[in-house]
């Protein structure tokens, strides 16, 4: 089946048309492109470092030694050690396990849930599709990063409910955008061809429709995923997501408050790995939305 899209703009939006874009373009448009390469370079590198934690890190991540607080960087300890005198590089490495895995987990499960209620909306119409809309408009109408903590506040803090709290917010713009392109897909020759050859409302949705919508969920998914990372480690810095000595990087950065002037490399340590994960997958997501159509990628 043919994956039909015009274009992907920053949020992920398209509009069907009769432009044919294979599943495995991407990947020959990210060896292409060198900033869609570095930003496929920066994320794998920090997923093999947070896979790989066990046998990188130099010690346990919540050994406590109260002699080396506060140490410098030394061969013993590369990134120097905080305030209780736990190894930097380890609780980084591991801090990147749950971060981006947390991360990944809620962008997965988020775009399941709203690629099915945005297809249902879609293609069902009616009273489905005002009632699922009003939802998602009042969704989108609010920062989410203000609902996050309206949930993770009531709910309590917690991993748990960080991840809860982005599964039910976060879901709108994927139903958003992919309630649009069923409102287009449906309408093609070969769903009517289907239909009038008696397939069931099942069938059409997973055969036909369904293939349709994945090019521009994967470009959104993509954007996303940085944006998943950064409400993470805010949450984490407001001391509502993962609880100490869980070594998560926006509760380390949270930790670090009070040693900014005596020992600022422990704020900034856990604050470049999220600033570099936020960009390799910006960039990333950037080189497989071009990559989807180069038409895009020729404008700029």
């Amino acid at each position: 089946m043919a994956v039909e899209v015009t274009g992907v703009d920053r949020v992920g939006r398209s509009a069907a048309s009769g432009d044919v874009v294979p599943l495995q373009r991407p990947v020959r448009g990210l060896l292409r492109d060198p900033l869609a390469a570095t930003g496929l370079a920066l994320v794998t590198l920090l997923v093999l470092g947070a896979v790989l934690a066990p046998l990188l890190s130099p010690h346990d991540p919540g050994a406590v030694d109260a002699i080396d607080r506060l140490a410098g960087s030394s061969w013993e300890h590369p990134l120097g050690t905080d305030e209780l005198g736990r190894d930097m590089l380890s609780r980084l490495l591991y801090g990147a396990r749950w971060s981006l895995g947390i991360a990944a987990l809620a962008t997965v499960v988020v775009m399941v849930i709203g690629v099915l209620i945005g297809v249902v909306a879609g293609f069902y119409g009616g009273v489905v599709d005002n009632l699922v809309m009003r939802i998602v408009d009042v969704l989108l109408a609010l920062p989410n990063l203000v609902l996050y903590l309206a949930i993770v506040g009531t709910l309590g803090p917690g991993v748990e409910n960080v991840f809860l709290a982005l599964i039910a917010i976060s879901w709108a713009s994927y139903a958003r955008v992919v309630r649009g392109l069923v409102l287009s897909v449906r309408e093609r020759t070969f769903v009517r061809a289907s239909l009038s050859l008696g397939a069931g409302d099942g069938r059409l949705m997973l055969r036909h429709i369904l293939p349709n919508v994945v090019a521009p969920v994967i470009v959104l998914a993509s954007l996303q995923a940085g944006g998943m990372i950064l409400a993470l480690a805010a949450l984490g810095f407001f001391g509502l997501g993962a609880q100490p000595p869980t070594p998560e990087w926006g509760t380390m950065i949270n930790q670090s408050r009070l040693f900014l002037q005596s020992a600022p490399t422990l704020m900034i340590y856990p604050g470049l790995a999220i600033s570099l994960a936020v960009l390799g997958l910006n960039l990333l997501g950037d080189g497989i939305r071009d990559a989807y159509d180069p038409r895009l990628g020729r404008s700029r």
